[in-house]
C-alpha cells in the first residue's frame, strides 16, 4: 500500500475510533469519497483488503489502523 494511501487510511481509522469508540467497524471504502475519482487507488486497497489480507467486508477500526502501522 502506498504511504499517501497508508496515511490517509489511519487518519480515517482515528477519526472513526474518537467519534464513535473502540468498537467501531469500517471497510475500505471508508477511504474514499462516494465517487470513483481514482480507480487505481481504490483498487490498490482493495487488494490489500480483500486479498493480501482476506478481511470481511467490515473489520474493527483498531485492527485496520494495527494492521497499516506494522507495515503488512
Amino acid at each position: 500500500m502506498r504511504t499517501s494511501l497508508r496515511r490517509k487510511a489511519i487518519g480515517i481509522c482515528d477519526a472513526k475510533l474518537a467519534s464513535k469508540g473502540e468498537s467501531v467497524g469500517l471497510s475500505f471504502y471508508a477511504f474514499f469519497a462516494n465517487k470513483n475519482d481514482d480507480p487505481e487507488l481504490l483498487m490498490e486497497a482493495a487488494e490489500w483488503w480483500i486479498k493480501t489480507h482476506q478481511l470481511n467486508h467490515f473489520e474493527k477500526a483498531q485492527k485496520i489502523k494495527a494492521l497499516i502501522q506494522s507495515g503488512q
